[in-house]
């Protein structure tokens, strides 16, 4: 007997949660299974998820093989649909011990049993987000705190793959962090998939900022706090005061942008405009000298221009932008933006990332080159590699002591790197 084969696709919200399955099928019993854990992203995530369960039952022609994640959710029948899988669960019954428990009885039950175990994702007002310790390298944790969206972007299909959203007490994430720093962990990450929405759920409706205050208060050993993807537009007055006052919050924020241009925003039922972004890096900065951005940003959504896309490009640097995820437009099955008459050509959806990219490359040379010669701490992550509060990667060519923080000169840039 085995244990269960894991296999994670999409975000790391979906990595944390493999870890919680990881524990729940432990305690279960289960052996000798596959567990796939799907994203929902993009129609080519839903591709690459099928691809990976074909690839799956060809390594494992015996073994039971369970669907979830934000596909399953989405599109169950989809995936009920191959023959290659046994079972299919939501989002929801993944966190639940009752569900691993029953798929633990073995092959002859799960087939006895209905193949979807789906419920309404709309339905649920409660995340599992205490349920395991942190999960990351041994010197990283990263800790739920929220789950599911109450936004419609007309270009995401997750709200219906994570639901409305709903938060985790600060009491039990609070808890939940001391446990960490007990357990020698020196840097913790909040994550979410709407996290600036925290708190909206909860009694007194507190924000963000309150939760970061409270876990620096009453966490006062731990090193280093930083927070996920945000949206700028939701940020809160002590959030802006924590980036002010308190050192122990990285100087390291991750926008969820999408685009430069008002009117593609607008199409996007985005919550902000062009300006707001500038704005709040502006006065993030102004805060926090030393703060550093990543920020989101799609090519080619449905009816944009070249200026349109000029303006998301001037972006970048409006913005001071270092660390760019860029997404070319994926038609998306489900959402608003798919219906939209004006797609815009793949090849040049293609060729705008492109130019994205070599912005946020020419970003990062930028950043690299300012930081030779400073002095920076370093959280460790392995012997020879650790990164900065900026979370700019350093090597060491001496090793040092995984999980600890190093005080350490600059002395070189390359290949996207520090050297100390």
């Amino acid at each position: 007997m085995t244990a269960p084969k894991f296999t994670t696709l999409g975000c790391r919200l979906n990595a944390y949660e493999t870890e919680a399955m990881k524990e729940l099928s432990r305690a279960a019993g289960l052996e000798d299974a596959v567990v796939v854990n799907t994203c929902a992203v993009t129609a080519e995530a839903v591709r690459k998820a099928r691809q990976e369960i074909r690839r799956l039952r060809r390594e494992n022609p015996e073994a039971p093989i369970i669907v979830t994640g934000c596909a399953a959710q989405t599109e169950p029948e989809t995936f009920a649909a191959m023959e290659e899988v046994t079972r299919v669960i939501g989002n929801t019954e993944k966190m639940q011990p009752d569900t691993w428990a029953e798929i633990a009885k073995g092959p002859d039950f799960i087939g006895e049993t209905e193949k979807v175990q789906v419920d309404d994702i709309m339905s649920v007002t409660e995340t599992a987000g205490h349920l395991i310790d942190g999960f990351g390298t041994r010197s990283r944790a990263y800790v739920q705190v929220q789950n599911g969206c109450d936004h419609r972007c007309t270009f995401c299909i997750i709200p219906y793959g994570r639901g409305n959203s709903r938060s985790v007490p600060a009491g039990v994430v609070v808890d939940q962090i001391k446990r960490l720093v007990d357990k020698g962990y020196n840097e913790v990450v909040l994550t979410g998939v709407d996290l600036t929405s925290w708190g909206a759920d909860l009694p007194a409706e507190p924000k963000l900022g309150d939760l970061v205050m409270r876990i620096l208060k009453l966490v006062p050993d731990l090193p280093r706090l930083r927070i996920s993807s945000i949206d700028s537009i939701e940020v809160d007055e002590n959030l802006m005061q924590a980036i002010a006052t308190e050192p122990r919050l990285m100087p390291h924020l991750h926008l969820s942008l999408q685009h430069g241009d008002d009117m593609i925003l607008k199409r996007m039922a985005r919550r902000h405009l062009r300006d707001d972004a500038i704005r709040f890096a502006e006065e993030a900065r102004k805060l926090r000298p030393d703060m550093t951005f990543g920020a989101d940003i799609i090519a080619g959504f449905p009816t944009e221009s070249e200026a349109h896309f000029e303006n998301s490009l001037k972006l970048v640097t409006d913005c001071d932008l270092t660390w760019l995820h860029v997404f070319p437009y994926s038609k998306r099955e489900g959402t608003p933006a798919a219906k939209i008459p004006k797609q815009v050509d793949g090849k040049v959806i293609k060729e705008r990332a492109a130019r994205l990219r070599a912005a946020g490359d020419a970003q990062v040379q930028k950043h690299l080159a300012a930081q030779v010669g400073r002095t920076h701490r370093i959280l460790m992550e392995n012997p020879h590699m650790g990164r900065t509060e900026q979370f700019t990667e350093v090597t060491f060519e001496a090793a040092q002591d995984e999980g600890q923080i190093v005080t350490a000169v600059i002395t070189g840039a390359s290949k996207g790197q520090l050297t100390a």
